[in-house]
C-alpha cells in the first residue's frame, strides 16, 4: 500500500542532501548557533547574548557598505552610493528594533547574570568603533580599550588612515566647484575636522537650488538620513542601558547613562545639520 506524495515532493522541493549543499552548510549555522555560551543559569542571558551577538552582524553589513560608499564616492558614482547609503539607514532601522526586545528584560532579571559579564561592555565593541571612524568621528581616545588587540588595532588605523565617509562627500564638493576651505587642504585623516564656515555655506547653496545641484543635494541628505538613525540608534541605548540599570556605572567602567548621554551630543556630519538653522 501507498500513500500520496507528501506537498514538498508534490513542489518539487529537494528532500536529499547527500552530497550536496544545504541551507545550513551555506549559512554555517552550527558555528552561529553554537556560538551563545551562557555563563549563568539566568533565563534573560540568552537574550542579552542573541541581541548583541546580532546587532554585531548588522554592524558588519553596515561597515561592508559604509566602505563600499567611500569608494563609490571616491569614483564619482553617486547612484551605487546612493543605494548603499539607503541601506545603512535601514540597518540601523533594524538596531533601533532590536533595543525592544532587550527592553523586556527588567532590572531584576538582568542583576541575576551582570555580574557574569566581569568588565565586558558594549563601549569595547571594535566594529562600532569602525562604524565611528568610517563616518567621520575620529575621536583617537576610543582606541584605548582595543590597545592590548594588535589585530583589531591594525583594521582601525587602515580606517584612520583614509578619508572618512564625511571627508569623501567634502572632496565631491570641491570637485564640482564649491570652496570648503581647510577641509581641501587636509592630509592627516586621523584626527577630527574642524567645521568650517566654507563647507556650511556650500552645502547652503546645494540647498538654496536642489534642482541645479540635484546629485549633491540627494547626497547631503542620504547622509542626514543616516545619522538621524545612527542617533535614534544611541537614544536608544541610553534609554535601554537606564531602564534596566538606572544610573548605575557600566560594566567596562564608563558612568554609564551619563556617558551615554554625552555620546548624544556628537554630530558626524555638523554642517548638515546647522544649515537647517541658517537657511
Amino acid at each position: 500500500m501507498t500513500g500520496k506524495p507528501d506537498e514538498s515532493s508534490r513542489e518539487g522541493a529537494q528532500m536529499s542532501f547527500e552530497g550536496r549543499m544545504s541551507y545550513s552548510d551555506y549559512l554555517h549555522l552550527e558555528r552561529v548557533l553554537d556560538a551563545q555560551e551562557p555563563l549563568s543559569d539566568a533565563h534573560d542571558e540568552l537574550l542579552f547574548i542573541i541581541q548583541h551577538q546580532t546587532s554585531e552582524l548588522w554592524m558588519k553589513l553596515a561597515i561592508h557598505e559604509i566602505r563600499s560608499a567611500i569608494k563609490a564616492i571616491c569614483h564619482d558614482q553617486l547612484h551605487p552610493a546612493f543605494k548603499m547609503l539607503s541601506r545603512i539607514a535601514r540597518i540601523f532601522e533594524q538596531l533601533n528594533t532590536a533595543w525592544d526586545v532587550l527592553r523586556t528584560m527588567t532590572p531584576s532579571e538582568y542583576t541575576e547574570f551582570r555580574d557574569q559579564l566581569g568588565q565586558s561592555s558594549g563601549f569595547q565593541s571594535y566594529q562600532y568603533r569602525a562604524i565611528e571612524f568610517l563616518a567621520g568621528n575620529r575621536n583617537l581616545a576610543l582606541l584605548g580599550p582595543h590597545a592590548h588587540r594588535a589585530d583589531i588595532m591594525a583594521k582601525l588605523e587602515e580606517i584612520l588612515a583614509e578619508p572618512s565617509l564625511y571627508d569623501e562627500a567634502l572632496l565631491l564638493l570641491a570637485r564640482n566647484g564649491f570652496d570648503i576651505g581647510e577641509d581641501a587642504r587636509r592630509t592627516d585623516w586621523r584626527v577630527n575636522r574642524t567645521p568650517n564656515d566654507e563647507v556650511l555655506e556650500a552645502w547652503k547653496t546645494v540647498y538654496a537650488s536642489p534642482a541645479k545641484h540635484w546629485m549633491l543635494y540627494e547626497l547631503a541628505e542620504k547622509l542626514v538620513d543616516f545619522e538621524d538613525y545612527f542617533r535614534r540608534w544611541r537614544f536608544n541605548h541610553v534609554t535601554t542601558v537606564e531602564r534596566i540599570i538606572g544610573l548605575k556605572r557600566g560594566t567596562g567602567g564608563t558612568s554609564g547613562v551619563s556617558y551615554l548621554r554625552k555620546m548624544l551630543e556628537v554630530e558626524l556630519f555638523p554642517e548638515l545639520w546647522k544649515l537647517r538653522t541658517e537657511l
